[in-house]
């Protein structure tokens, strides 16, 4: 629990740690600067740690990167309850982490459900958040943009090489990244599926994290702008794609203007959601460690 094995040719470790419920989970652990807040990232509802490789990459050695698996994704175990399969639930698991590895403050990089998590995770234990990257989510996610995400999340598909995993998924996304050439529809594949013990490419995810994603909205509808309101006072990056369904730019507006600390990056030609290694979303998360920094 909580311990982590170093990987001599890699440049983090894997860690492991325990939910409330008893789910071995697992984080990669990139090391660096021991005097600088560490960057937890956490990734959106099919994605997994490999999502902030390039991040991690970039950033490990000026301070210290940990990358969750959350529950049912990567190397992490799957729920017994697919009903546990919710942001709450995902927002203890990393709190339990963090108290695990004795880190009382962090910088939150958050995409998508991450971002939502970090929302909800300012309201249960706002003192965690040192600062805060929500990358393309907000308060408001568009049905059309949560439509299409639950039109092919839990769906079942299997392929015989990478190759064919790219090219299903470019049909799946290609709208959201007009630019991407085939090498980028690899990386994505490889950052997003695993091979089996049958020689098979598959999504690295339980498809059971479908089943409260596609339960009826809860009535009245959860209100997130408290929880972005509970930011105030940190510094904060919306990181927005402009092609994006799923967070509006009038949305993103509004965020700006409402919390003082928080600077709107949009990184143009690229939907939901950015992969930030592009040159706007670099920038501006410099530009954020700058902040937290000083």
């Amino acid at each position: 629990m909580g311990g982590a094995e170093p990987r001599d040719d890699r440049l983090w470790r894997d860690g492991w740690w325990r939910s409330r419920d008893g789910i071995r989970l697992h984080y990669r652990d990139y090391p660096g600067a021991s005097d600088r807040l560490p960057i937890l990232c956490v990734p959106g509802l099919t994605r997994n740690a490999r999502d902030f490789a390039a991040v991690a990459e970039r950033l490990a050695g000026t301070r210290r990167v940990i990358a969750v698996d959350l529950r049912g994704r990567g190397q992490s175990g799957q729920a017994p309850d697919p009903l546990s399969y919710v942001p709450p639930v995902y927002v203890d698991d990393v709190l339990t982490l963090l108290a695990e590895l004795g880190l009382p403050r962090v910088v939150w990089f958050g995409t998508s459900l991450g971002g939502i998590m970090a929302m909800l995770a300012a309201l249960a234990a706002r003192p965690v958040l040192a600062g805060v990257l929500l990358n393309d989510v907000g308060p408001v996610l568009e049905p059309v943009g949560l439509a299409r995400i639950g039109s092919y999340v839990g769906k079942s598909a299997s392929w015989p090489t990478w190759l064919h995993a790219a090219r299903s998924i470019e049909e799946t996304h290609a709208a959201f990244f007009p630019h991407w050439q085939l090498e980028d529809w690899l990386a994505m594949a490889h950052r997003t599926c695993r091979l089996t013990e049958q020689g098979r490419i598959v999504f690295d995810y339980d498809g059971r994290i479908a089943e409260p994603f596609r339960l009826p909205p809860p009535d009245p509808p959860v209100d997130l702008w408290p929880g972005l309101l509970a930011l105030a006072g940190s510094p904060a990056l919306l990181v927005r794609g402009g092609l994006s369904d799923l967070l509006s730019a009038a949305t993103a507006e509004r965020m700006a203007a409402i919390l003082p600390d928080l600077e709107l990056v949009t990184v143009p030609d690229v939907g939901h959601a950015p992969t930030l290694d592009e040159a706007e979303a670099v920038a501006g998360i410099d530009r954020l460690l700058q902040r937290i920094n000083a």
